[in-house]
This record gives C-alpha cells, sequence and structure tokens, in this order.
C-alpha cells in the first residue's frame, strides 16, 4: 500500500482494507493503527466480536482523522439457518439490526451488510453513516457467487447504501472495462 500512497496523485484515492478483524481488543487496536498509519481509509471489524472490539478499533483510530471504521454484521454468505448452527436464533435481518445498534454505540461509522438490509439500515442509521455492501452482482438472476443475500448496484443504492462492494461480476466478467462502466452508472 505505501507504494500506492507515493504515486502521483495516489492521495486522492481510498483503501478499503476488508479486514474482518476478530482478535482481542488491544490486537484489533494494533490492527488499526497500522493500517491508518499505511494509509487506508476504511477498515472493518467483525461486528460479532462485540462493543469491547469496535469500540477499541474506534479508540484506535482517531489518530487518524481520514480513517473509518466499519463493523460487519452478518456475512452475506450466510442465511438464517446458518445462524441458527452457531447458536443465534435470530433471523439476518434482526442480527444485522442488532450488530448495526452495537456498532453505532461503539461509534463505529458504518456497518457492512448485504444489499438486502441497506434499506432498515438507513432507517435506522440515518444518513450520514456509511453502508457498505457486498454481495452486489450486475444481473439478478446470474451468478451470485457465494453470497445468499445479493442484490444488484442499483437496488443497493436505492435503498440507501453509500458504498457497494462488486468482485466477481466486474473481474470475471469478459469486459471488465464495461462491467465496471454498468457498476458506475446504476451509481447515478
Amino acid at each position: 500500500m505505501r507504494l500506492l500512497q507515493d504515486r502521483p496523485g495516489a492521495a486522492d484515492r481510498e483503501v478499503f482494507l476488508d479486514l474482518k478483524l476478530f482478535e482481542i481488543p488491544n490486537s484489533v487496536a494494533g490492527a488499526v493503527r497500522a493500517a491508518g498509519a499505511l494509509g487506508a481509509s476504511m477498515v472493518t471489524v467483525h461486528g460479532m466480536g462485540g462493543t469491547g472490539i469496535m469500540s477499541a478499533a474506534v479508540e484506535a483510530a482517531r489518530e487518524f482523522p481520514r480513517l473509518r471504521v466499519l463493523a460487519l454484521t452478518v456475512v452475506t454468505s450466510m442465511t438464517g439457518s446458518d445462524l441458527a448452527d452457531i447458536g443465534v436464533a435470530a433471523d439476518t435481518e434482526e442480527q444485522v439490526l442488532r450488530l448495526a445498534r452495537l456498532a453505532v454505540g461503539a461509534g463505529c461509522d458504518g456497518v457492512i451488510a448485504s444489499p438486502r438490509e441497506a434499506g432498515v439500515l438507513r432507517g435506522l442509521l440515518g444518513p450520514d453513516r456509511l453502508i457498505v455492501t457486498p454481495g452486489v452482482v450486475l444481473e439478478p438472476e446470474g451468478a451470485v457467487g457465494g453470497h445468499a443475500r445479493p442484490g444488484t448496484p442499483r437496488a443497493a443504492f436505492a435503498a440507501g447504501a453509500s458504498h457497494v462492494v462488486v468482485g466477481r461480476s466486474v473481474t470475471r466478467a469478459a469486459d471488465p472495462v464495461a462491467a465496471l462502466g454498468r457498476v458506475r452508472a446504476a451509481a447515478g
């Protein structure tokens, strides 16, 4: 990442480190400081780690004014039955909202959730918090790449997402540049 920063014009770019940090608070704080020192703009912590982990991340990020801490709610590959397997009785939307509330209480700048929860999250979080949605696919009937709760870029933005994460729909497209253009067009 240091090389990216040293290039002309690189200061205008943002780097999203989707690390999903899930460790003791002291270790999470150290990782967040390292991300900030490298110039990252966003870093993720796992909301399932609880308030202590998220608060430690937020506190460590204060040293880096451009660094935003985002809490992962429920990974987009998980379903209600997956949550039940690990002892969570809530359905995915309930768990996403529960973890989003904890993230706000811990001072996180936003959350990571599927496009399907973006609308309810925008209502809960208000207009200023970030909602980053992985699991974004260009075609609703297309390959979802392991995402149980996917959505299109247009649907994600319409629901209130501030950012979308598009991977395989672009990287595995026959024409990745054209695919990226379709994502940008959906952003408006």
